[in-house]
């Protein structure tokens, strides 16, 4: 089984959890940014790893996302909202729809919070009271709750998840 793990990361929180990831893949899997050059369609299981921007896939993997066809896929993600969120469920529905349509067979998806970029958390700050985005006392606590992950037990979380996949896959 010809393996490849892709990962984009813009504040160093998903290159964490891609490489505690890439410790229970196969130790053939091939390791790639998200713009390295390498071609999907070489690869029978596909684990990417990204980041969430409005509500989706960076856009870097989102045009990756959207060219894997026929595949075994795996996913893991972070995010700033907790991971129980509406947010996250909505995230993980649109992935989840984007590979699908694909032909792809999804295996699963792992996620995490993580820090929030400090440009989104200035930017913010900026909004008046009564605006969608202002800086409220919760928002402020889930930045700061964020702030904290991926911590270890994100980390191991994601080992044992993609642990399973790998052994289902193998038997």
């Amino acid at each position: 089984m010809k393996t490849l793990l892709i990962y984009s990361s813009l504040t160093g929180n998903t290159k964490k959890v891609a490489d505690a990831v890439r410790e229970v893949l196969p130790e053939n899997t091939d390791f790639y940014k998200i713009d390295d050059s390498y071609n999907v369609n070489d690869y029978d299981f596909i684990t990417v790893g990204f980041w969430i921007d409005k509500g989706n896939a960076d856009k870097k993997t989102l045009e990756v996302l959207k060219t894997i066809k026929n595949k075994k896929v795996a996913y893991f993600f972070t995010l700033g909202a907790y991971p129980n969120s509406e947010h996250a469920q909505k995230c993980t529905e649109t992935i989840n729809s984007i590979l699908i349509s694909g032909g792809n067979t999804l295996l699963g998806h792992f996620l995490c919070q993580g820090k929030i970029d400090s440009r989104m958390t200035e930017m913010f700050k900026k909004f008046p009271e009564g605006h969608p985005h202002a800086m409220t006392e919760e928002r402020k606590k889930r930045h700061a709750e964020a702030a904290k992950h991926p911590d270890e037990s994100d980390l191991n979380n994601a080992k044992i998840f993609f642990a399973e996949i790998i052994m289902k896959i193998l038997k």
